[in-house]
């Protein structure tokens, strides 16, 4: 009876596998790199560089940094991931602190199995959708322990296969469990953002869209940071609604075609501002060289905005 139960979960699974559609990697036709990227790239990296956005104290990456084994390290980095959809930053990290406490002090697939779903519920039940996460990490726990050996997949395909798992989540798993740089992990701001700035031709309807375009022509070297330079610039400058178009750079360079500029520009509420008026961008212009990238290399500044993040 149990032998054959084991054979019927098994063959269950093989055919959810035959049946999920592999996640697409690229365009057939690539699509043309935008005149003048790497000097608006160079220009929001100098801002992002002066300010520090929820994201680079509450995003995924910090869910590890409380976490000693390897295999924890990596499933508190998915657990973060899978609780953030439709959650603003604080809620996510304050969600993660509160789960690691009631499954005893550290993220692991053996104690998500064996808490009860009412702890788990508890624990996350400020998240966006929180009953069905709490589900989704109960599934999640038992398909690692079962298929991975308790740990997080290392490939795209099989992180997308995970129930509340999308392409945005796989690829920033991957880059940061794993250091895999496979993709990009495009989100609302990585789509809003590169769609004001004109960097799809036409302008792109989805994120999996944005991020076939991006992958295009992107060098390959800047894609395990874009996400997160965009992700802080959009919860900071680029905002959904009023955007800090007088403080921008890109626009000030005339880069970004959605600008508001004039009166437009200063019809939103006075706002306390970012930085000093007056910035040093040498630094910008030097990066600028014909035909190259601008370096991966950032210097943080101690300058925290205040400002809420959006919702995810």
């Amino acid at each position: 009876m149990g032998s054959t139960g084991s054979k019927a979960k098994s063959s269950a699974r093989s055919k959810s596998k035959a049946k999920a559609k592999p996640i697409q990697q690229e365009l057939a036709t690539p699509h043309a790199a935008p005149a003048r990227w790497a000097e608006t790239y160079a220009l929001i990296r100098g801002m992002r560089a002066r300010m520090v956005a929820p994201v680079d104290t509450m995003g995924c990456d910090q869910a590890q940094v409380h976490e000693s084994d390897p295999k924890a390290r990596r499933f508190a980095t998915l657990v973060s991931l899978m609780l953030s959809s439709q959650t603003k930053d604080e809620v996510t990290d304050a969600a993660v602190s509160a789960l690691r406490a009631v499954l005893g002090g550290s993220l692991c697939v053996a104690a998500m199995i064996n808490a009860e779903e009412s702890a788990v519920a508890g624990a996350i039940g400020k998240v966006g959708f929180w009953r069905r996460k709490t589900q989704y990490l109960k599934q999640t726990a038992v398909r690692l322990r079962d298929e991975f050996d308790s740990d997080v997949p290392q490939t795209v395909d099989e992180l997308c296969s995970l129930p509340g798992v999308g392409p945005k989540m796989a690829f920033l798993a991957l880059q940061t469990a794993w250091k895999l740089n496979v993709g990009i992990g495009v989100d609302v701001h990585v789509h809003r953002i590169t769609n004001r700035l004109g960097w799809h031709t036409p302008p792109s309807k989805t994120p999996e869209a944005t991020r076939l375009n991006l992958q295009s022509w992107l060098p390959k070297e800047l894609h395990p940071e874009i996400n997160h330079m965009l992700v802080g610039f959009g919860q900071v400058m680029c905002l959904p609604m009023g955007p800090r178009c007088d403080e921008c750079d890109v626009r000030a360079a005339g880069l970004c075609p959605s600008a508001r500029t004039g009166s437009s520009a200063k019809g939103t509420k006075k706002r306390k501002p970012l930085w000093p008026a007056k910035e040093v961008k040498e630094e910008v212009k030097e990066e600028l060289q014909e035909g190259a990238s601008p370096r991966v290399e950032v210097k943080l500044e101690l300058e925290v905005c205040e400002q809420k993040p959006e919702i995810d």
